[in-house]
């Protein structure tokens, strides 16, 4: 009898078949403001701290977004998950779009896949220039946020992508396979505003295990990558602390000193809290905690 062919090469391309994955993004790209805030942006961006240089060359359609940043995240999310489960990987990634699209919170309908083709293409059309370090190696090189991608499978009934395959820079899968990462909560998915999604990348990785993080408003601007002036983007940071809702942090605004504050959910973030109120700085308003209290709610009925 003849032989099925061979469907999963090892070491040519790793399928993203696991469900129910913790998010997980890559340290490097937490830092510096690789993505675009703004849906057609085709500025060249160059920014540098720390000895840390990055220049972003949009393609033909703009910048890849923020939200474009979703792949990434879900592919990382698949590798490391594998890594764990003692599974061989490769940085060329199969997997179904409707998984992707699920995973992320994105409409399923046409529009979902529509949307996704444009995302590969601003992804694969976006070009990096850093000497950024990972994996203990720094070298200055560019790179596309995708390497490339191809449809493997496209529905019989429209051509909507049913499989995709896409190959992550070697940067990247590299800093991936350090397991220079952190876990995201479920709810960065349900962020809306790009802002608020770059936000809490920050917050995330400069609070890491810390009970808070404090920062310079001006500094929080520069590391967003914001294109705002630093007027508007204080406006836009007020009506965050707020809405009190970025997953699992509370913010504070102290202007006085033109601050901000990341209060880490938990019992230590309460405390560092209460310290500041005792101090006499600002703290997180009453009416960002309520929201937070009834999103909790809200989720304990709904498992």
């Amino acid at each position: 009898m003849a032989l099925l062919p061979e469907r999963n090469r090892q070491g040519d391309f790793f399928v993203a078949d696991i469900l129910d994955v913790a998010p997980k993004d890559d340290m490097v790209s937490m830092e510096h403001p690789l993505f675009a805030l703004k849906a057609g942006d085709k500025r060249i961006r160059n920014y540098e701290r720390s000895g840390n240089t990055v220049t972003v060359l949009p393609g033909a359609t703009g910048r890849a977004t923020i939200h474009d940043k979703d792949l990434w995240i879900y592919c990382i999310s698949q590798v490391v998950e594998a890594k764990n489960r003692d599974r061989e990987t490769s940085r060329t990634i199969r997997f179904v779009m409707h998984d992707f699209l699920t995973v992320t919170n994105r409409p399923t309908s046409g529009i979902g896949y529509q949307r996704a083709a444009d995302m590969l293409r601003r992804l694969s059309g976006t070009r990096i220039e850093t000497n950024i370090k990972t994996n203990g190696r720094r070298e200055r090189r560019g790179f596309g946020l995708v390497d490339s991608w191809r449809v493997v499978e496209k529905s019989p009934n429209d051509s909507r992508m049913v499989a995709v395959e896409v190959t992550l820079p070697e940067w990247l899968f590299r800093s991936v396979e350090a397991m220079q990462v952190l876990t995201l909560s479920r709810d960065y998915f349900r962020l809306r505003k790009a802002l608020d999604r770059r936000i809490y990348e920050l917050a995330r990785k400069h609070c890491g295990n810390q009970p808070h993080w404090r920062v310079k408003l001006a500094t929080l601007l520069e590391k967003s990558g914001s294109t705002a002036s630093l007027r508007e983007f204080r406006r836009g940071i007020k009506v965050l602390v707020e809405s009190g809702a970025l997953p699992g942090y509370l913010l504070a605004y102290d202007a006085d000193r033109d601050l901000v504050t990341f209060y880490a959910a938990g019992p230590e973030g309460r405390r560092a809290e209460i310290n500041d109120i005792l101090d006499g700085r600002p703290h997180a308003p009453v009416i960002a905690h309520q929201a937070q209290h009834k999103r909790r709610q809200a989720k304990r009925k709904r498992v």
